[in-house]
């Protein structure tokens, strides 16, 4: 049997880099790769990890790269034969006091956190063995802006069988009427964030759909998660929590027993199911 393999996106530092810390601490067992968008940093982690005892593999992903995902689907593929654990981690989130337009900052935005997320995806889950796990690293501001919307982007939002393809033309309304400027006329939060963590949420809650109709015997979970507001680069020193708090939930979900059968499709915050 070849040896089992856990992926975690933007893992040089912050939730990421605490999530492949407390994937080793678990005695995950196989390897676990830890994916950077720059070598440099990626590797100096890998190198930190050794000397915590952790053994780890780098290897480079950029999720905005298309043909970066695919070098690491084939690396994973002739390494391993397959893929154990996926965690979609890497995003991005503006501050709020920049000064770019909103226009260009739910663009930017939109291409890491949704568009990152879902060309990993296509490149990474048809890897996936029985009984893999996969967790998308959402926020509980997607269920805060979720509620921002109008009643019908809530309704399609919230469908149980919205498609990937509305899912997608739905995150590019988003982008467009934000670059208009009309956006919250049209019934949009005022959150490029959160929008994009909308996208996550429910595109995890597809995914998870598709798995269970195209693969219903393998045992396969996928679901979506909050790891909180969490101390790093990008949430600030104020959040409450610590990054290594941040990594448990996404920890505990990328390692749910062989057998279990929930969740599945799920919003999980604090190892707890949250109603979309």
């Amino acid at each position: 049997m070849s040896k089992k393999v856990a992926v975690v996106t933007g893992a040089n530092k912050g939730i990421g880099l605490a999530i492949v810390r407390g994937l080793c601490r678990a005695g995950f067992p196989g390897d676990v790769v830890l994916t950077a968008r720059n070598e440099k940093l990626g590797r100096e982690a890998v190198e930190m990890l050794k000397e915590e005892g952790f053994e780890t593999v780098f290897h480079q992903l950029d999720i905005c790269d298309q043909s970066s995902a695919e070098r690491l689907r084939d690396f994973l593929q002739n390494k391993y034969g397959g893929l154990d654990v996926l965690i979609n981690n890497a995003g991005i989130a503006y501050k709020k006091d920049a000064v770019e337009p909103f226009g260009e900052q739910a663009e930017v935005t939109m291409r890491t956190n949704f568009w990152g997320t879902l060309y990993v995806s296509r490149a990474l889950l048809p890897l996936l063995r029985p009984h893999a796990r996969v967790v998308n690293v959402s926020s509980f501001v997607s269920q805060r802006a979720l509620g921002q919307c109008n009643p019908q982007l809530q309704a399609k939002f919230r469908d149980t069988e919205i498609s990937e393809e509305e899912l997608c033309s739905l995150m590019e309304d988003f982008v467009k009427a934000a670059q208009r400027g009309d956006h919250q006329a049209e019934g949009w939060p005022n959150t490029a964030y959160g929008t994009t963590k909308i996208g996550v949420t429910v595109l995890s809650r597809i995914q998870a759909r598709v798995l269970s109709q195209t693969r219903p015997d393998d045992g396969i979970l996928l679901n979506a998660c909050c790891p909180g507001w969490v101390r790093t680069d990008m949430a600030g020193p104020n959040a409450p929590k610590s990054p290594e708090e941040g990594a448990e939930t996404p920890v505990y979900l990328a390692l749910l027993p062989q057998g279990a059968k929930e969740p599945h499709g799920q919003f999980v915050q604090d190892k707890t199911v949250q109603e979309w």
